[in-house]
């Protein structure tokens, strides 16, 4: 059945439904006159009259909330002219910026096959185990402007364009699973609501505001996607340490025109790895562009990045025997019921040579796939489908967007197309056209019926209609699956984020409208943000499925569980005074490139310091450039004189308590025992900060950073952690 639009859908007979939205402070009347640039035909709703939706051209809108289908889970029709019309204009809101995924961040590699998946596809890319194809990716924050900070809580972008011989191929994925909504007539709205708000320009990069709350509030799918971004996934501690994520269900096809479902998935090598809030907050201070640094250094240090391709694989007998619906992107399939299958490797080997000629004019597009690779009837995916030609066209230009280097396939091409802006190659020969008679030296190019893409044949029935399929339709038990598969401190942080966001919303009606979700979710998760924002808990939210409270928890859906085992990659902050200990520090240094990490000094000043043995060590930050939030780890190697001074500098005391604070392991020599005294934890040391006083210390304190963090502390260092709050 059709789902109403949240405010002002229709009841039977056509007589407008009650809703709770406020008027607008005024309406206009029809007048025909002129051009209406707002307001229009009016009907009554609570609160007041509001003006009848309608298209550009002034065409009143019956369903605003689904896209027109051939039956309730058939392809979204061309016909559409609402829904064309609205993805049209929202792909054409920014120039030359994106629209969404405006600051992104690339890099070149390459993607090789390791286990064939010739008996479910045709597509060349997948044939032949050990064959590698180039490979580019751009990863990218969504809400915030090209100019904002890297660390912002906000989904990121995963797109990867592989340059197969069959043309190129672009997963154009997430690093979170599933998405807000169900339908991509609603994408426009979405993003309308996270962005700032349209009067005042503000927050940037942020949904700490009203718009996306209230949005979020009366859209109940969205509720498994805002577990996702309330969760660590959202600020994670490098584009090295997520995961990425194909989204849709999609289609493998093999020669003989067989089908199998499929979802994509990237798994990094590197493990999984966030950073706290607090201290997302202060990097984005202290380094915006600390995920650019970090992949930029990463691969030129040859620490390159790796990702492991894997497949979710599944026919129409589990599709159908699923408890939710496969084609529904607001869902996942757990990997207990359907494990990933390892078949590939992406590498990232090379940074760009010009920013702006390859990350920023690089154009993915989801319809771009090779023979044996097909789309489902997903209509989030098959709206994008439609939508990013469209996009990439006003944002670069012309037509002739693929004439650029960075999107230009590395296969031969041949076809018609010809002239238009920036052309930088034409069709040779005497015809343009295609059928025609002049042969093979003059004629060009002909399709290929046998090796040519071909779409899976698939019967669609049902009525032509606005639909929203019933099998969509529980919003809130895959939200519950979610949370109750985080470790308890997963849990915490979703709640604290929560808390977090809806404490800078203005409206105490969204707040209690959203907390009332929750209780379908989680009752403690509730009483918790209830109690947070110091509001009376809400009845429940109608749902229109009750929850299902048994679903198993998923652990592969928990950061804690798939993180590294190991300190490779990461970084150590030394800070350091004239006199440190020589054998310690070289010890640490040690220590440290055995791990494959890396070290920064950190120092009162930039010049450096000279050691207890007269070595000089340059610095690589100064102190009050070089906070601890930089550092996965910190170790302070300091003399008496030198603690001492250090005793007396905001910036030092910091570095330790915010170190402490966010749960990092410390190592720390027995001269530096006056600094954290003056920063006031001297008392509060635990089992995660550990002794410098020999070449030993030094290696067992590396070992013991394997383990990242030390979530223990938290829950003392933390007012929301205590009972009695």
């Amino acid at each position: 059945m059709p789902q109403s639009p949240p405010a002002a859908g229709k009841v039977p007979g056509g007589a407008p439904k009650k809703a709770s939205r406020p008027a607008p402070a005024e309406t206009l009347s029809m007048n025909f006159a002129e051009p209406q640039a707002e307001g229009g035909e009016t009907h009554q709703v609570a609160g007041g009259d509001v003006a009848v939706l309608t298209t550009a051209h002034g065409i009143q809108v019956a369903d605003d909330q689904n896209s027109l289908k051939q039956g309730a889970r058939g392809p979204t029709l061309l016909e559409d002219a609402h829904f064309r019309e609205k993805l049209f204009h929202f792909d054409h809101e920014r120039i030359p910026e994106r629209v969404v995924h405006a600051r992104g961040y690339g890099a070149h590699g390459y993607f090789e096959l390791t286990e064939s998946l010739s008996d479910v596809t045709r597509a060349d890319v997948l044939q032949r185990v050990g064959e590698r194809v180039p490979a580019f990716v751009r990863f990218s924050t969504v809400a915030g402007s090209k100019g904002s900070a890297d660390l912002a809580r906000d989904v990121r972008g995963f797109a990867v364009k592989l340059y197969t011989q069959e043309g190129n191929w672009d997963i154009v994925g997430n690093n979170i699973p599933v998405f807000f909504i169900q339908d991509a007539i609603k994408f426009p709205d979405l993003i309308h609501a996270a962005k700032p708000e349209p009067d005042r320009d503000f927050p940037q990069a942020q949904t700490a505001h009203d718009n996306f709350w209230d949005f979020i509030s009366l859209t109940p799918e969205s509720f498994h996607m805002v577990m996702w971004t309330m969760s660590d996934r959202a600020i994670p501690r490098s584009l090295r340490t997520m995961e990425g994520f194909g989204v849709h269900t999609f289609r493998l096809v093999n020669a003989d025109g067989k089908s199998t479902f499929v979802k994509f998935h990237w798994k990094p090598k590197q493990g999984l790895q966030s950073v706290m809030w607090n201290e997302a907050v202060k990097i984005n201070g202290a380094d915006p562009d600390f995920h650019r640094r970090d992949l930029w250094d990463a691969i030129n240090a040859g620490d390159f990045p790796e990702w492991e391709l894997g497949v979710q694989l599944f026919d129409d007998a589990f599709a159908d025997s699923f408890d939710f619906d496969v084609l529904d992107a607001t869902k996942l399939i757990p990997e207990e019921l359907v494990p990933v299958r390892i078949v590939g490797r992406l590498v990232l080997d090379r940074v760009v040579d010009n920013f702006f000629a390859e990350t920023e004019q690089v154009a993915f597009m989801t319809q771009n796939v090779p023979p044996g690779i097909d789309f489902s009837n997903d209509p989030l995916l098959q709206g994008r489908n439609f939508s990013y030609l469209d996009t990439q066209i006003k944002r670069l230009g012309s037509t002739n967007f693929t004439h650029l280097p960075i999107n230009a396939p590395k296969c031969p091409m041949a076809h018609f197309q010809q002239d238009g802006h920036m052309a930088m190659r034409n069709p040779k020969g005497r015809a343009n056209y295609e059928p025609n008679s002049w042969g093979a030296a003059q004629g060009g190019p002909r399709e290929d019926p046998v090796r040519g893409f071909n779409s899976f044949t698939q019967e669609a029935d049902g009525s032509k209609q606005r639909v929203r399929s019933e099998s969509f339709a529980d919003h809130y038990s895959q939200a519950r699956q979610f949370f109750t598969s985080q470790t308890p401190i997963e849990q915490k942080h979703i709640g604290d984020a929560i808390v977090f966001e809806l404490s800078k919303v203005e409206r105490p009606d969204i707040r209690s409208r959203t907390v009332s979700h929750l209780i379908n979710i989680d009752a403690t998760l509730a009483q918790t943000v209830a109690d947070g924002l110091g509001l009376a808990l809400p009845d429940p939210a109608k749902a229109a499925r009750p929850t299902m409270m048994d679903l198993p928890t998923s652990d592969a859906l928990s950061i804690l569980k798939n993180g590294p085992d190991s300190f490779k990659g990461r970084k150590l902050g030394i800070l350091m005074t004239d006199g440190a200990d020589a054998v310690v520090f070289n010890a640490l240094v040690k220590a440290v490139d055995k791990e494959g990490a890396v070290y920064e000094v950190v120092a009162p000043k930039i010049g450096g310091v000279t050691l207890s043995d007269g070595t000089a060590v340059p610095a690589k930050q100064k102190i009050d450039g070089g906070p601890s939030v930089l550092f996965d780890a910190i170790a302070v190697v300091a003399s008496e004189e030198g603690a001492a001074l250090l005793a007396m500098d905001a910036a030092a005391k910091d570095f330790v308590t915010d170190a402490f604070a966010h749960c990092k392991y410390i190592g720390l020599t027995a001269e530096a025992q006056a600094l954290f005294e003056k920063a006031g934890i001297a008392d509060d040391l635990d089992e995660a900060c550990l002794p410098l006083a020999t070449a030993k210390d030094a290696r067992s304190f590396l070992t013991a950073c394997r383990a990242l963090r030390y979530w223990s502390r938290e829950l003392t260092v933390d007012l929301d952690a205590q009972p009695d709050a």
